[in-house]
């Protein structure tokens, strides 16, 4: 462990002020083998379009926390060309260093950004081929079943069903999904879901409560992870759409829940890619969530962070680690999207004004 440390570290030049930094700030954890322990981040930031020193906090923090495994949302990588011909070998470089190496089982959903380009993402990396084999393996499809689409598909790992799908384009789960799902609740295992796209967001709305959100929420997995949009969003449990677009929620203002009250959907976009405002804060109504939509939301934050859930047999207990980086000596990087823009003059960051570290920013609780 000592040595892909030391690797990593060199890997990662530059940023040894942040590796001390994290290093000091956490203590060993003692295995228990009744809790499972799962590390999630999306949109990373390698490659020269995000800010890695954000990136370079973030996964140190997290491979503090040694988790048993690790579930990534997808973009991996945000690079600078038009149309590239190839995957820089670079970037497979520092993915196989900082999220392959340190963490015994890795679960890679995939994001538009890691797909060869096309006209309307043209600074795709095409990645995907080079990223996709370094993940956990996935199980084969029971024989007379449906089988699972592009770059989909699910595993058991200790007391809970994982499950990923893929946005590129997005279908319908439920032919594969449900009785794989089915057989999970009747081994009393945990179901969470990983995609790219989220099914609901108050960052930059795109209506899916007929669709995708139905579809997913009628399989009742405990929770939904997404990333793409770079922000921090957990709502409340939610149950299926109603036909008029209501939805059935069951708020807390503890974060505790029951099992069966609907899903928990979390958007985690704020492993390194630069932070973008909410739409309602750039005064853009077409992209603005309806009001029965922030009704359901619990907490949302413009921040680099990850999560920890730490998952035991009677409870799923999930943590929101705020990291605030500090950047290297002489860096001018800028965690803010388009920086420039006047929507930053009335825009806070979770960081700002905040001394670096690393801070619990929210908790919830899902008990049998």
């Amino acid at each position: 462990m000592n040595s892909m440390h030391k690797g990593m570290g060199q890997r990662l030049r530059g940023l040894l002020l942040a590796a001390l930094w994290i290093a000091t700030a956490f203590g060993p954890h003692p295995a228990r083998a009744d809790t499972l322990r799962v590390g999630v981040v999306g949109d990373t930031g390698i490659g020269e379009r995000a800010y890695h020193p954000g990136f370079a906090a973030v996964q140190q923090a997290l491979t503090a926390e040694k988790p048993d495994v690790l579930l990534h949302l997808g973009d991996f990588v945000y690079q600078p060309r038009i149309f590239p011909d190839a995957c820089d070998p670079r970037y497979l470089q520092e993915i196989r260093a900082t999220l392959v190496e340190p963490f015994p089982q890795r679960l890679f959903v995939v994001g538009d950004n890691d797909l060869p380009p096309v006209k309307w993402k043209p600074k795709a990396s095409g990645c995907w081929a080079g990223i996709d084999p370094l993940d956990s393996p996935l199980e084969e499809t029971p024989q007379g079943e449906s089988a699972p689409g592009l770059y989909e598909g699910s595993t058991v790992i200790g007391n809970t069903m994982f499950a990923l799908l893929n946005s590129f384009p997005w279908t319908d789960p439920t032919p594969w999904l449900k009785p794989r799902i089915d057989r999970a609740r009747a081994q009393g295992l945990w179901v969470i879901v990983g995609v790219h796209e989220p099914a609901i967001t108050t960052a930059w709305y795109i209506e899916k409560r007929a669709t995708q959100l139905a579809r997913i929420n009628a399989l009742e997995p405990d929770l939904v992870f997404s990333g793409n949009q770079h922000s921090y969003e957990r709502f409340h449990p939610i149950g299926r759409p109603r036909e008029d677009g209501s939805l059935p929620v069951t708020k807390s203002a503890d974060g505790i829940y029951r099992r069966g009250q609907g899903t928990v959907h979390i958007i985690t976009g704020g492993g390194g890619a630069r932070l973008k405002p909410f739409a309602d804060f750039q005064d853009n109504p077409e992209h603005t969530a309806p009001p029965e939509v922030f009704e359901a939301l619990a907490a949302r934050a413009l921040m680099n962070h990850f999560l920890l859930l730490e998952i035991g047999d009677r409870s799923l207990k999930g943590t929101t680690f705020r990291v605030c980086a500090p950047p290297p000596p002489g860096d001018t990087a800028d965690p803010r999207w388009k920086p420039d823009r006047k929507v930053w003059r009335t825009v806070a960051l979770e960081c700002d004004g905040k001394p670096p570290g690393i801070s619990i920013y929210d908790r919830f609780q899902i008990d049998r």
